[in-house]
């Protein structure tokens, strides 16, 4: 899969690209909503997973405005994010996530498997 992972924390960004990497995915990082924005525009990708708080904008913001502007080629877009109150959930699914991980409640490596089956529900 070719992915983009939106997080301005280095450490988990990096973790998670190493993570993703060893199953043979293709993984892109963007450090802030607005360098992913960037990314969106030249490229697609099947997957955009975001945190939900950000310096600037938001995780929302940044997925409602994928899909306003129809960026990176109609990825599935999976929050993840240490945010867990189903408010938070609610409003991300709202705006058209396809999935919610909270960072906490799973290790690295359940991450990229529930990552890898939200995007085969969304496909069937």
């Amino acid at each position: 899969m070719k992915i983009l992972l939106v997080d301005d924390d280095a450490f988990l960004r990096d973790m998670y690209a190493t993570k993703f990497s060893e199953l043979n995915n293709e993984i892109d990082v963007a450090e802030t909503s607005e360098a992913a924005l960037a990314k969106l525009r030249e490229n697609e990708y099947e997957v955009v997973l975001m945190d939900m708080v950000m310096p600037g904008m938001s995780g929302v913001e940044l997925l409602k405005e994928i899909k306003a502007q129809s960026l990176g080629g109609n990825p599935a877009c999976i929050m993840l994010s240490n945010q867990s109150e189903e408010a938070d959930k609610q409003e991300a699914l709202g705006a058209g996530a396809v999935g919610y991980i909270v960072k906490a409640e799973l290790i690295p490596s359940e991450v990229v498997e529930a990552v890898h089956k939200l995007v085969e529900d969304n496909r069937n």
